[in-house]
């Protein structure tokens, strides 16, 4: 089946570009396609690498001796040159040659660029195959870059047909899947080489005896943590476990089944992501690790002040790669924690790190603006002054939601979630006076009371009890009483601005 890139390279070789040069990790996939679009322009496809030099590139039965001559980059470039059929000539992994670090580099590099007006002229068509962009300057006007996308959804149904079919005969699988379900399983899959979905989907039948969507999202760890810039989170949280936030709840349950077919034919786009402002320790985090539970997606962390590092052009090509890894792994949460602490330097940019933050700044937003991949963003950030304007301007995120200090209620609900979790009964105790005398208090340090209240229980060889509880609260001073100027500033910043993620009142 010849999909949209091979369509793409067909009508590159048929208007006779000379130079193609394919990046993707699926040799397996590429060459089958290539092999289609040769056939049906009439010519030969030859295939060279370093290990086994040139060789005819149709299937064959049994092993075909190399072409004599044609062993060495130099070699097989001149090859290129005098030969007259029609031909498409596959250099698989030839971008090491083209670097400046390989002897003779200079030489490879010019005997490409005197076999393109020869190209041009003839019926014959050089693709570089490789999982890596790594061109010299001297190419750049000469080659054609094309991103051989991963399998769409419905090659991965193929793939997933003709898996169901070899196991069919064996009674101990279970391969019925009803139509939701193959979804789910295709939705995980994607964002992997079709080699990739092959294997889990083994991997499946061999381990459980049928196709298991968290088996197929947790294989997804292993692209994520090969980026290097990525971290895959698996401590999501059930939306139980978070305490008030009312609205922002209802919003984030209005789109549990943002990603699904059902909701592109019904005609709705698939949200963008959200950014949340406030207090800290009211939630925020949390609420990223929730969407991801709520969705059973997923769940990526981006560390920006990991994407920047020593080396000149590498914090750029790092945001690049955070956002190819997050677009193939998707539908995805990804989670930006604390957004406004890696673009602190974006005014200043120009005069101390030539420009570099405000790059990886511009790449990351034109992407949250741009992006069509179901990737879901979720923002955090503390201090709003810090934040770039251009962040906050509509369409980068589907909302943004401010998060203050927990109301009465939700005071008594965090505080029961936290006992519950604890093995202790919320009932046991008077949490209702508990939670009017911990006005101020932040989500984290009501957690903070419980724990401390349970270490003076424990120390003392007895079960935790209220007047616990109460001390606890009494050594506490909450970042209300340290921070309240700030707290004021930012509660008057969100009141026009920003949407109130709860609907318990205001505390404060």
């Amino acid at each position: 089946m010849v999909d949209d890139k091979a369509r793409e390279i067909d009508v590159l070789i048929r208007a006779r570009y000379p130079l193609i040069y394919l990046i993707s990790w699926e040799e397996r996939r590429v060459l089958a396609a290539l092999r289609e679009v040769v056939a049906a322009q009439n010519k030969q496809l030859f295939l060279w690498t370093e290990t086994m030099g040139l060789r005819p590139g149709v299937v064959q039965s049994r092993p075909v001796a190399p072409v004599a001559g044609a062993e060495e980059p130099t070699a097989v470039l001149e090859y290129i040159r005098t030969s007259t059929a029609p031909a498409v000539y596959v250099l698989q992994d030839f971008h090491p040659f083209l670097q400046a670090h390989y002897p003779g580099s200079s030489l490879v590099v010019r005997k490409l660029r005197d076999l393109v007006e020869t190209l041009r002229t003839s019926y014959k068509t050089v693709i570089l195959l490789s999982p890596l962009l790594a061109l010299p300057p001297e190419l750049e006007k000469d080659v054609t870059v094309v991103d051989y996308d991963l399998p769409t959804v419905e090659e991965l149904a193929g793939l997933l047909d003709e898996v169901v079919e070899s196991v069919q005969a064996n009674q101990h699988v279970d391969t019925t899947l009803t139509p939701a379900a193959r979804e789910q399983v295709l939705k995980a899959a994607t964002g992997m080489t079709l080699a990739e979905a092959e294997n889990v989907f083994a991997k499946c039948i061999v381990k459980l005896r049928r196709f298991d969507v968290d088996t197929i999202i947790a294989e997804k760890e292993q692209v994520i943590r090969k980026s290097g810039v990525l971290e895959y989170y698996h401590q999501i949280e059930d939306v139980a476990n978070l305490g008030g936030l009312g609205t922002l709840k209802q919003w984030l349950q209005h789109r549990t089944s943002c990603f699904t077919q059902k909701a592109r034919e019904y005609g709705l786009p698939a949200p963008k992501g959200l950014l949340l402002l406030g207090v800290q320790g009211c939630g925020k985090s949390l609420t990223a690790k929730t969407v991801a539970g709520l969705w059973k997606l997923p769940l990526l962390r981006l560390d920006v002040g990991r994407i920047f590092s020593g080396l000149v052009g590498s914090s750029e090509e790092n945001m690049r790669r955070a956002i190819k890894t997050a677009e193939a792994v998707s539908p995805a949460v990804l989670w930006v924690d604390e957004i406004e602490k890696g673009l602190s330097g974006i005014r200043s940019s120009g005069e101390v790190d030539a420009g570099v933050t405000s790059r990886v700044f511009g790449t990351l937003i034109t992407w949250l603006q741009e992006k069509t991949a179901p990737v879901f963003v979720v923002a955090t950030a503390n201090d709003v002054s810090a934040l770039p304007p251009e962040l906050l301007r509509k369409g980068r995120f589907d909302e943004i939601f401010f998060v203050d200090l927990p109301g009465t209620r939700e005071r008594r609900d965090i505080l029961a979630i936290h006992l519950r979790r604890r093995r202790r009964d919320p009932e046991a105790f008077k949490l209702e006076e508990l939670a009017a005398r911990t006005e101020g208090f932040s989500g984290a340090e009501l957690e903070g009371v419980v724990i401390e209240a349970m270490y003076r229980a424990f120390a003392d060889g007895r079960e935790v009890a209220d007047a616990d509880l109460e001390e606890a609260v009494q050594a506490t001073v909450p970042l209300a009483v340290t921070m309240r100027e700030e707290i004021d500033e930012l509660r008057e910043w969100a009141r026009l601005r920003a949407r109130h993620a709860s609907v318990d009142e205001p505390a404060g």
